[in-house]
């Protein structure tokens, strides 16, 4: 029988093209042949494809690696491709000997059971998970035989987003060894004709750049880059490969008219962007959080942020700003125009800012929304004119109004359409998925900045592409008798090097021409004309049809619907959001794209040892989760915040991660479906909200034990202990001292400090209880877990906990400095990913459940999704047993 392999595979979104492929074995360290170095652990890459064809901005990539065990035995070998977040898998397969083991694409909950047998096996061997600010990481892997010979085929679209005045394909390069035959190839045919194209690498060199071959003519592009075997190598006599990094192309279309209609098979498309249009000018208020937790390197990447972008702001603009952090206040009662006197107070003012205190968003954003409304009821900006609010927030709203659902309520009322929101959430501790929904209601987007060295030119980057407002209230409207499922064609704001695309579908497929009237707000006087296309003009313009992929418009337009229904989905809510994804789910299916609502199975042979693999598709709103380590003695533990930690006796270390959710999520620990043992915890938070925390407190204040076998529950809470055998009932309290022995079961209550289960199969179980001042006025008692001899559950067993009794194996290279010299940080090299870690320390409360014992391990940053497989919300369970 076939085996298959099924990858989940979440959200997606679209403004480059990207690909990184590595192709290893990894139970070995890399060792090169000194007769072959093309060879590397038994496995040659004899070649290597990009092949991309871009029609009319629609990007359809085909890569193609092809590989060839050279050894004497079966090897493991993975194909790793970063994609962009803005992409669609659309297709992937393995051909193996000849024989090709297609990839098909399901319902989710088609395609239900077959993942949680794969989750439960922990098995992994297709992944897809966030692997960089622009890219998610597409993993595959499959044991083939001595001399044999396998391709992986993977295909995947995107529309390419113009910004600052061009299209961008960025496309991920790094093989990790050299390949006899390396090649990107990019074809991109646009009827307007091209203006403007040019490629280039980080990992060019003076050799290299001969090797970057570029033509365009007329409506023609090409780019080919086709690196020798000697080109490839570090140096001379190296076997290493220099082709590591970013390889991009960028280009722009000629622009005789401000807009383009392009009619295929009763489809159609338009794109808008006019050229040569006075600038708006624009009242822009900065809503900046300056709690305590913004303070040190973000409060002062911030402020070099926005002095750079006083630099920028024009004359013509008015500005002001917010502050906020337990109290609100602003720099004017105002908007104030950009005057160079008023810009050289605003610089001082933004050079005296400083960080402390509580999160009081909501005061900050209301109060920004009341000056812009003053300021348009009173006159004091240019009727014609672009009201944008750009929020800047690191944390949870922790004092005012600290409900999400509240705020994002009252801010939309407030505002009530006529600005633009735009949220930005500074690191990992913010709640993404509330800026998110905020910032859409609002006809805004949110974005993540990244806390890195670079945090500043993020902020600029972010403010460059709104900074240039052209036309404002932009309708393109189109005949309703004629068309049918029309995206998004109304827009608050047109900025200056932007495009807006709109897709529809005629009711008469036959239908060959198409009348649109174009409304927009300009600087001076309002834009107003008729656009049309005809049939001659369809055929004129798409005469070279060899430069064309299939339906290009029909898969553009079904590309742009999924898109800006998922985008819908997340601020709808019950009948609503239940018809969004209906029709997101159905055209997904259609069209074969891997969205959220679908998953791929890829069929593997029967040989196979994996019989399945999960790849999930992080979105950027995903829970963040952090990673740690444990003691040789005792295999996995979760205990305080709650802290996982994973014992790694084989290397002498540790690694931890933390999770934070909500009070009341239920998250499964340990599933073995052979012993039949389940244990999941439900978590409780403080007594109330700690003010002066970003990230609440939670921990686990009930546990189930259970083992289906024996027919045995176990319920475990602060206050007592239940064991269920059947319909039979025992309780216990903590005060009590109990040793209880039956067919299977050993349980010992050593009072008021922990218990120790024991069941069949010799695996036990410790749980600690942690007691705390019953007046103390936050925290609340609570419990942790640890294993023994967990060696003696099955293979199969999975869970946040299960999944490591297994070994795994890691790297740490690169030990250098950290932000605290007493931590430093590393790359980690773990699951066939570099992720960066952070030499750290948690609790270890065996012995002392008051205290606890520092236990070094490495700790990983942002996500920890290259530790524990898929993300964490793929653990939530529905109940205790």
């Amino acid at each position: 029988m076939e085996k298959n392999l099924l990858l989940c595979i979440l959200v997606l979104i679209p403004t480059f093209a990207s690909s990184d492929f590595l192709l290893t074995h990894v139970r070995n360290i890399k060792k090169r042949n000194a007769d072959n170095d093309l060879v590397v652990n038994g496995m040659e890459i004899y070649s290597m494809k990009i092949d991309s064809k871009v029609t009319s901005r629609f990007a359809h990539n085909v890569i193609t690696s092809r590989a060839v065990n050279r050894g004497n035995v079966s090897k493991e070998v993975f194909f790793d491709v970063d994609l962009p977040k803005t992409a669609f898998i659309t297709n992937f397969s393995m051909t193996i000997d000849g024989v090709t083991y297609p990839g098909t694409i399901k319902e989710k909950e088609a395609a239900k059971k077959q993942y949680e047998k794969a989750v439960s096996r922990g098995q992994t061997a297709g992944l897809v998970k966030a692997s960089g600010r622009k890219t998610e990481k597409f993993t595959v892997s499959v044991n083939i035989k001595a001399a044999s010979k396998v391709t992986f085929e993977l295909t995947y679209e995107e529309l390419l987003k113009r910004q600052f005045g061009k299209y961008e394909m960025f496309i991920k390069v790094k093989p990790k060894q050299l390949v006899k035959d390396f090649e990107i190839e990019v074809d991109i045919f646009e009827p307007q004709g091209i203006t403007e194209l040019e490629a280039e690498g980080t990992f060019i060199t003076n050799e290299l750049q001969n090797t970057i071959k570029k033509t365009f003519s007329g409506k023609k592009g090409h780019i080919s880059f086709k690196p020798t075997l000697d080109q490839q190598r570090r140096c001379p006599s190296c076997s290493e490969s220099v082709l590591d990094g970013d390889f991009t192309v960028k280009y722009d279309v000629k622009r005789t008219t401000p807009d383009n209609l392009q009619i295929v098979n009763g489809y159609f498309v338009h794109f808008f962007a006019p050229t040569n249009l006075p600038k708006l000018s624009k009242n822009i208020i900065f809503v900046l959080d300056t709690s305590g937790s913004m303070s040190g390197r973000e409060i002062e990447q911030t402020k070099e942020a926005l002095l750079k972008i006083l630099d920028d702001i024009k004359e013509d603009d008015f500005f002001n700003f917010i502050l906020f952090d337990s109290e609100i206040s602003t720099w004017k009662e105002t908007l104030i125009k950009a005057s160079p006197e008023n810009l050289d107070e605003a610089r001082k003012f933004v050079r005296q800012i400083s960080a402390q205190g509580l999160t009081n968003l909501h005061g900050g954003l209301m109060r920004g929304i009341d000056i812009l409304n003053a300021a348009h009821e009173e006159n004091l900006v240019p009727k014609r004119s672009a009201s944008i609010i750009i929020m800047l927030t690191d944390g949870h709203p922790n004092v005012g109004v600290s409900n999400t659902q509240e705020i994002e309520k009252s801010v939309k009322k407030a505002i009530d359409g006529r600005y633009t929101l735009y949220n930005l959430g500074f690191g990992s501790g913010v709640d993404y998925g509330f800026l998110e929904r905020m910032a859409l209601e609002n006809k805004g987007l949110a974005r993540r900045i990244y806390p890195d060295s670079d945090a500043a030119l993020q902020l600029q980057g972010f403010y460059d592409e709104v900074s240039n407002p052209m036309l404002i209230d932009v309708e393109l409207n189109y005949p309703e008798n004629e068309i049918s499922d029309l995206t998004t064609n109304s827009f608050k704001h047109f900025y200056d090097g932007s495009e807006i695309v709109v897709a529809g579908r005629f009711v008469d497929s036959n239908q060959n021409h198409l009348s649109v009237d174009v409304r927009g707000e300009g600087a001076q006087d309002a834009l107003s004309y008729t656009t049309q296309q005809g049939a001659e003009q369809t055929a004129q313009a798409f005469q070279e049809q060899q430069y064309i992929f299939g339906e290009y418009i029909e898969r553009l337009w079904a590309y742009l619907t999924i898109e800006q229904l998922l985008e819908k989905r997340i601020t709808a809510t019950g009948e609503e959001k239940e018809n969004l994804t209906a029709q997101a789910l159905a055209l997904s299916l259609m069209y074969k794209f891997v969205t959220p609502l679908t998953s791929m199975v890829v069929t593997k042979p029967e040989e196979d040892g994996n019989e399945e693999g999960i790849a999930d598709k992080p979105t950027e709103a995903s829970p963040v989760y952090h990673t740690y380590a444990s003691p040789p003695t005792w295999y996995t533990s979760v205990d305080g915040d709650p802290h996982f930690i994973i014992s790694l006796p084989q290397k002498k270390d540790a690694i931890c991660f933390n999770i934070n959710e909500n009070p009341g999520m239920i998250l499964n620990l340990i599933t073995d479906p052979v012993t039949g043992i389940t244990v999941n915890g439900e978590l409780i938070g403080d007594k109330r909200v700690n003010s002066n925390a970003k990230i609440q407190n939670s921990y686990f204040g009930k546990l189930g034990i259970a083992n289906k076998h024996l027919d045995v529950k176990l319920t475990v809470t602060p206050e007592r202990i239940t064991i269920e055998n059947g319909d039979e009932k025992t309780g216990f309290t903590w005060l009590d001292s109990v040793t209880l022995q039956q067919a299977g079961l050993t349980l010992i209550i050593n009072r008021k400090k922990n218990l120790v289960l024991s069941m069949g199969s010799g695996v036990s179980f410790v749980v600690v209880l942690h007691q705390v001042w019953k007046k103390h006025p936050l925290h609340q008692d609570f419990l942790g877990l640890y294993t023994l001899k967990s060696d003696k559950l099955s293979e199969q067993t999975h869970g946040l906990l299960g999944q490591f009794f297994r070994p795994i194996d890691f790297t740490i290279l690169e030990i250098h400095p950290g932000s605290d010299p007493k931590k430093p940080d590393a790359t980690m090299i773990v699951k066939n990913n570099e992720l960066t870690v952070t030499r750290g320390w948690q609790k270890d409360y065996r012995g002392d459940p008051a205290h606890g014992v520092d236990i070094p391990c490495w700790f990983v940053h942002d996500n920890g999704a290259g530790l524990i497989d898929g993300v964490h919300t793929d653990y939530i369970v529905s109940s205790l047993f």
